[in-house]
């Protein structure tokens, strides 16, 4: 069953502690790749897909951030303000809900970008969320051919595509890419306050209602400075281009 995105919400609200000195005085979301800012990439991604709406939370330097989509139309943006309190991932999008509306939604982090394959990702997630059986469908990148990735992976994909986290001393091949679907019934019952999504990952993996799919493609999680020339440097020998 496919379902039609209308809107997303982006997590720009971070301190991009890892992205230092780059981030000292410019907030992470706006930091430059192969000359155009990540959330630049996100936001043109998610409009090419055809999502309208989208919602940014912003903390760290939120004036910044908020200048730069000024001008922006295309897809047309609110902002949630988290100011006064920074509130991870999942109480971010919890107090984004009044803005996000009842039908299953985008969650997509500002630093997550990728080489896309024939077939775009988001509308692959798209084409494969099922809202009777899912709260919340997970894209996961190969852990061995990620780029800016070190760890030892999040989760295992079962045949029928729910997802079962990786375990204590183990690895795995798949690894969260920072994008997924989620539906309004995943943000149910939640604290206020900060939280974050794992929370809320982890009651829907109890009931049976978390799943997953295979990124297609290059997976480039842009965390640090080594990172970002890395992805630079990939992004280049792709296009065939100079990197401005």
């Amino acid at each position: 069953m496919s379902i039609r995105l209308d809107k997303a919400f982006v997590l720009a609200a971070g301190l991009g502690t890892r992205m230092r000195p780059l981030t000292e005085h410019l907030p992470k979301p706006l930091v430059a790749v192969a000359g155009r800012p990540l959330l630049d990439h996100v936001l043109d991604r998610i409009a090419a897909a055809g999502i309208g709406e989208v919602v940014v939370n912003v903390h760290y330097l939120a004036g910044a951030i908020e200048l730069h989509l000024r001008d922006r139309h295309r897809p047309r943006i609110a902002i949630s303000d988290e100011r006064d309190l920074l509130l991870d991932t999942g109480g971010g999008v919890a107090k984004a809900m009044p803005l996000l509306g009842s039908a299953p939604f985008l969650i997509h982090n500002s630093d997550s970008i990728w080489i896309e394959d024939a077939v775009p990702n988001l509308q692959r997630l798209a084409d494969a969320m099922d809202e009777r059986s899912m709260d919340a469908l997970l894209l996961l990148a190969d852990r061995a051919t990620s780029l800016g990735y070190d760890g030892r992976g999040d989760f295992h994909l079962e045949a029928d595509g729910r997802l079962r986290r990786v375990a204590k001393g183990e690895t795995a091949d798949l690894v969260f890419a920072g994008v997924s679907v989620a539906t309004p019934r995943l943000i149910r019952d939640v604290p206020s306050g900060p939280f974050s999504l794992n929370r809320v990952w982890d009651r829907a993996m109890v009931e049976g209602r978390l799943f997953g799919i295979r990124l297609m493609g290059t997976w480039m999680h842009v965390g640090d400075p080594a990172a970002l020339a890395a992805a630079e440097e990939l992004i280049e020998r792709h296009t065939g281009e100079t990197t401005p």
